[in-house]
């Protein structure tokens, strides 16, 4: 009984063959070339070889940049048929399934809590050095506001003085 390679799911199967010998050694070609755009610091060990058709491998390196854990640098390589002369034709920086990535972005309307802003409120009247008590929505009172020698917002156009 022969065992056949099952392709992977979601792949092309043109994707999924074994990577070119010579392009698959060419791990040093890589490794400068992001170089490049790295400093050797940053580049940690070469982690895979990968096909990506037909004369054509992507190097995969663990990425030591700082706030980039998980990451990985790579280096896809090609060459033409026959040809021993390697072409190094992207390079960049791609995150892996360990990465640490941002958290999901989320509206300001939906961070800001009721609480937050009676925070806010607390932190301007402590430095005015006045206690600040809470009215029912949360807010500080007109009284607080009046004890701390702050004014009152107004509609009234009566009510401002002229110098």
């Amino acid at each position: 009984m022969t065992s056949t390679a099952k392709p992977r799911t979601g792949l092309p199967v043109w994707r999924v063959g074994k990577p070119d010998a010579f392009l698959a050694a060419a791990v040093d070609v890589a490794r400068n070339a992001v170089e490049t755009i790295a400093k050797p610091a940053e580049i940690g060990p070469h982690i895979a070889a990968r096909s990506e058709g037909e004369r054509v491998v992507t190097h995969l390196f663990e990425s030591r940049l700082a706030g980039y854990g998980g990451w990985q640098w790579y280096a896809v390589v090609t060459r033409n048929s026959r040809s021993k002369v390697v072409t190094v034709s992207e390079l960049g920086l791609l995150p892996s399934e360990d990465s640490i990535l941002a958290p999901e972005w989320v509206p300001w309307a939906k961070r800001v809590r009721p609480e937050d802003e009676a925070t806010e409120a607390e932190e301007l009247a402590e430095e005015a050095g006045v206690a600040v008590v809470a009215d029912d929505d949360g807010g500080p009172t007109g009284e607080d506001v009046a004890a701390s020698g702050g004014e009152q917002e107004s509609d009234d156009a009566d009510d401002i003085e002229a110098d």
